[in-house]
């Protein structure tokens, strides 16, 4: 049995799968700010579940950010309580058996390749659109971190190509400006619908309205899709992914599948340029199952 647990920064979830049966799912508030109660809602998780499923199993975790490959200690997560820890440590201690530990992102990416919209692919590039920008590399079947645990950080480079109007950019909390999370984030879209409209809404109302043919959303969505379109093109251009999958609350908007393709041409060095843009097959699910996947190909049971 592989016990998945998405760490994130309002709930963690946690699910069992036997094979790819899912057998439980559980959900509970995150304790946010409170690291020992971090530690101790992901061991009643884990807990509640075996109990009642009347088994052990794998244990993995994807949280908002990474371990680093210097010091051990997460690095880069948004659930700011994490950074400086030990976590996989102390879960290890708290669970009383080895644990696998990675980014939200890489767990939603693997998951979508194991057995969702980009199975069967052999380099698989995820995209996390939400309230920031993850991404997450996948090559045949396995994720790929990277020396420093930060492959497919794509949020955190500039904005390819960027307009004189697009220059220098917003601030990130990353310390820089004009980053690509802070252009095609769903906060991102609010603010350049308000810059139309004089009105602040979610990215879902955006799209609600642009459906209904209001002038200032479908503004604001022709904007964002040209933006994203760029900053797909720059991951085209380098990694040259067999598919692309979304996920993330802005991923349920459905013209970005016909319309993000059509713009991307222009900036991708090739004479054609026919990546494939999915939706998520597992939707806000992904990160969870992926997080139960990192130990799909254990050959030791938990102890």
């Amino acid at each position: 049995m592989l016990i998945g647990i998405d760490l994130g920064g309002t709930k963690i979830e946690g699910i069992a799968i036997d094979g790819t049966t899912e057998l439980l799912r559980l959900r509970v508030a995150a304790p946010r700010g409170d690291y020992a109660a971090t530690i101790g809602e992901v061991y009643g998780l884990v807990a509640t579940i075996e109990n009642r499923l009347g088994r052990k199993g794998f244990v993995g975790i994807g949280i908002p950010g990474a371990l680093s490959s210097t010091t051990g200690l997460v690095k880069n997560a948004n659930s700011t309580w994490l950074n400086g820890k030990p976590l996989d440590r102390d879960l290890e201690r708290a669970l009383g058996r080895p644990v696998r530990l990675s980014n939200d992102a890489n767990c939603f990416a693997l998951s979508e390749s194991t057995d969702g919209a980009a199975h069967g692919a052999h380099v698989v590039f995820g995209v996390i659109l939400g309230t920031g920008t993850g991404g997450a590399i996948v090559v045949n079947g396995q994720v790929v971190e990277g020396r420093h645990r930060i492959a497919g950080e794509w949020g955190h480079n500039p904005l390819p190509w960027p307009a004189d109007t697009e220059r220098p950019g917003s601030s990130c909390y990353c310390g820089r400006t004009g980053c690509i999370e802070t252009f095609i984030s769903g906060p991102a879209l609010s603010s350049s619908y308000a810059a139309f409209s004089q009105e602040w809404v979610g990215a879902s109302e955006i799209a609600r309205r642009a459906e209904a043919g209001e002038r200032f959303a479908l503004k604001a969505l022709e904007v964002y899709e040209e933006r994203l379109a760029r900053a797909l093109a720059s991951i085209i251009n380098v990694l040259d992914p067999d598919v692309i999958v979304l996920g993330g609350g802005l991923s349920n908007i459905g013209r970005l599948y016909a319309n993000v393709p059509a713009l991307w041409q222009p900036f991708v060095f090739s004479d054609s340029a026919d990546t494939p843009l999915v939706r998520a097959q597992h939707g806000d699910s992904s990160g969870v199952r992926g997080a139960a996947w990192l130990w799909r190909n254990a050959d030791e049971g938990p102890t």
